[in-house]
């Protein structure tokens, strides 16, 4: 079932108002522990020299994929840190190739099976939290002990409910919710470096 506005609006002006109102009401609900926490994990796995592994459907694999960006990149830039980060939403041929042999609920969780070990992290990007794709990956890093993490918005799916954690952008517009996940994957890169940015490098800054 599709989330998106079905009232008329009268103007692009109007619309952008009331969007932007909404942005700012519900990101006003986000869980910021869970954010600290995640920013935790995340770090522990950079300094543990352990894989973090993204992963996420449309809009939300674009996220997946600008989340190496910012955090291979951004994050290790002026810091001692080295992220290991991969997305598993990158790589047209691998994933064609997955969902055209064998089946395209499995071409998350295949690729973890050949790629992940005990230790690492998964982070999955749904904004309903209810793909099958989804799903498999986690139930697959959950049996394999690979922390799981959740960014969804709506009620959260069942992601929400069998991830280790979950941050729920409690909106019904797919656009706020994917809007807000992508802020959110800004958040954890900008701080993270920001928090282990070298004393000597404090001037150079171009971030």
């Amino acid at each position: 079932m599709f989330k998106f506005p079905i009232k008329k609006t009268v103007s692009s002006s109007s619309y952008a108002k009331g969007y932007f109102n909404k942005l700012s009401e519900v990101s006003k609900k986000i869980n910021y522990e869970k954010i600290e926490e995640l920013a935790n994990l995340i770090l522990n796995h950079y300094l543990s020299n352990k894989n973090i592994f993204v992963c996420g459907n449309g809009g939300s694999a674009s996220i997946s994929n600008h989340f190496i960006c910012d955090h291979l990149k951004g994050t290790s830039l002026n810091t001692n840190l080295l992220p290991k980060i991969i997305s598993l939403s990158s790589n047209l041929e691998i994933i064609t190739a997955i969902a055209n042999d064998i089946k395209y609920d499995e071409i998350f969780s295949f690729q973890l099976s050949r790629l992940a070990r005990q230790g690492d992290c998964l982070i999955t990007i749904s904004s309903s939290g209810n793909s099958e794709n989804i799903i498999n990956a986690i139930k697959w890093a959950k049996k394999n002990k690979l922390k799981t993490v959740s960014l969804n918005g709506f009620d959260g799916g069942r992601a929400k409910r069998i991830s280790d954690i979950s941050i729920n952008v409690p909106c019904n517009n797919y656009g706020i919710v994917e809007d807000l996940h992508q802020s959110i994957m800004h958040i954890l890169a900008q701080s993270i470096r920001m928090q282990n940015l070298q004393e000597k490098d404090f001037l150079k800054i171009n971030f």
